[in-house]
């Protein structure tokens, strides 16, 4: 696929993505041919995808097609993910139920804006180097967003007379925030040109840790207005935390590299530079 192809199929993927989520999303990523393009295209289907899943802020249950393709069942299966703290999770192909503590099925959901169901533990020795993949470009989306943002509040907030962007602490902060995800963005590129388990679980780890900094610093840029709910920051932060824990948290997968290394008495070389 040449950039041409690649740009017509991002801007499609993002008109279907844009005010629009969970069942309605699944069902125009199948009138788009998601399926087919993950078979045949998946180092495009996979970084367009979910990168722009984090850029709008929406949920598609695609990420079971991702876990399904790897072990070789059929699309459109729902499988069984772990969730940091020794749970287990399923992405629902519905929509979630109301975030009413009162909804019916509400209780065993891990964030009420998800159809993400605790159930009794899967397999685990389920392939996950292309959902940790998956997920750390859909972090990565997100970090990008909640920068964005950060930095629109930044340039229109006034303080003292001048825009808070020209102070230092809020650059540094921003600034602080675009090397990480940009070093997350370099490693899932590795993961991608060389989709080993190790690299992937470092990129998903890397891309994790990433939108855990853009949370912190983008929620200090932005103050009290980041806290409230009539804010676009606080869904991008609540999506960023589900998001880190689902298939082991960036601290959790730091600790299986470490474990991993002390095992083979070596670090692997990821990337030649």
């Amino acid at each position: 696929m040449d950039a041409a192809e690649r740009d017509l199929v991002v801007e499609t993927f993002r008109k279907a993505m844009t005010g629009s989520s969970g069942a309605a999303l699944d069902a125009a990523l199948d009138e788009l041919g998601w399926a087919d393009l993950l078979t045949e295209e998946p180092d495009t289907a996979i970084p367009v995808v979910f990168a722009l899943l984090g850029e709008t802020g929406s949920h598609a249950s695609v990420l079971n097609d991702v876990v399904a393709q790897a072990g070789g069942e059929p699309l459109g299966t729902t499988v069984t993910l772990p969730f940091t703290g020794g749970r287990w999770v399923r992405w629902e192909r519905a929509d979630a139920p109301s975030a009413q503590p009162s909804s019916e099925g509400a209780g065993d959901l891990l964030d009420p804006t998800l159809p993400l169901r605790l159930a009794a533990p899967g397999d685990p020795g389920l392939p996950l180097a292309a959902a940790h993949r998956a997920l750390g470009w859909w972090l990565l989306g997100t970090g990008r967003t909640m920068l964005a943002l950060a930095r629109e509040h930044a340039l229109a907030r006034a303080q003292f007379g001048r825009p808070i962007a020209s102070f230092q602490a809020v650059r540094h902060r921003l600034a602080e925030t675009l090397v990480a995800l940009e070093g997350a963005e370099a490693t899932l590129n590795a993961a991608t040109a060389s989709p080993e388990p190790f690299t992937c679980l470092l990129a998903k780890a890397a891309a994790g840790r990433a939108a855990l900094d853009a949370a912190r610093h983008c929620q200090q840029v932005l103050a009290g207005i980041g806290f409230t709910a009539e804010h676009d920051f606080h869904h991008h932060l609540r999506r960023a935390l589900t998001l880190d824990g689902l298939l082991g948290s960036a601290r959790d997968l730091t600790r299986q590299a470490g474990a991993h290394i002390r095992e083979q008495g070596q670090a692997p070389r990821l990337i030649n530079l």
